[in-house]
């Protein structure tokens, strides 16, 4: 935890948080806080500054803040991204949040287990979980938008094309294509498909919305991997 995240329930005056559970924890157990200590703190949705510990012991933590920056900038990105198996959507959502990525729609494909969807980590609440994790590390304060699109021919020829509208669309996916292009600054959407990658009759959906398949090299990544392999090289 690179950054107290400070929620608006935590608020008991303008300056002033009380805090309990899994930050409490961090702060005995990893920081080893004691009572004076500074501490970079953030308000979710808001601004970045300083906190002051006040009190701290087994039940709850007391701080007293200021914000005084506002948190790092977005990438001009949304991200369409096949659901990946469970245990590593988990990572894939804090490496997003991480990384500055402002919008996230999970999608299906012909290679997403359809057990996938019933996970419990799709749950708003577990999304969320795994999104402020990632804020946490990063340092920023601002919760990227997640959406759910469980059918992907609508999604693709209904709502794409307009998502897409005025950006740079993409399709990561291995083959005889284009390099992926490097060190962009204009809006971007880019799909990135399941492990297995995408099928040819979505490869082909995805064009006709307006994403065009790129390639980083003959190597086959993990989800995890090219996510974050991609926004290197795009940004």
């Amino acid at each position: 935890m690179n950054l107290l995240l400070l929620e608006p329930d935590d608020l008991i005056s303008e300056d002033r948080a009380v805090l309990r559970g899994r930050r409490l924890r961090h702060l005995h157990e990893v920081h080893r806080a004691e009572d004076g200590d500074t501490l970079r703190v953030g308000l979710l949705g808001g601004g970045m500054g300083q906190g002051q510990l006040l009190s701290l012991d087994e039940q709850q933590a007391e701080l007293s803040f200021s914000l005084t920056s506002a948190p790092p900038a977005k990438l001009p990105l949304t991200l369409i991204l096949a659901l990946p198996r469970p245990k590593m959507l988990r990572r894939v959502l804090q490496t997003v949040a991480a990384m500055g990525v402002p919008r996230i729609v999970l999608v299906n494909s012909v290679r997403v287990e359809k057990s996938f969807w019933q996970t419990p980590f799709l749950t708003p609440e577990a999304i969320r979980e795994q999104l402020i994790l990632g804020l946490e590390q990063a340092r920023d304060t601002v919760l990227p938008d997640v959406s759910l699109e469980k059918r992907f021919k609508p999604f693709v020829e209904d709502r794409l094309p307009a998502m897409a509208a005025g950006t740079l669309g993409l399709t990561g996916h291995p083959g005889d294509y284009p390099a992926c292009p490097r060190a962009l600054s204009e809006p971007v959407t880019l799909a990135i498909g399941p492990e297995g990658g995408w099928i040819p009759y979505e490869v082909e959906k995805l064009a006709e919305a307006g994403l065009n398949p790129v390639q980083l090299g003959e190597r086959i990544l993990r989800v995890e991997v090219a996510v974050a392999a991609l926004l290197a090289r795009l940004f």
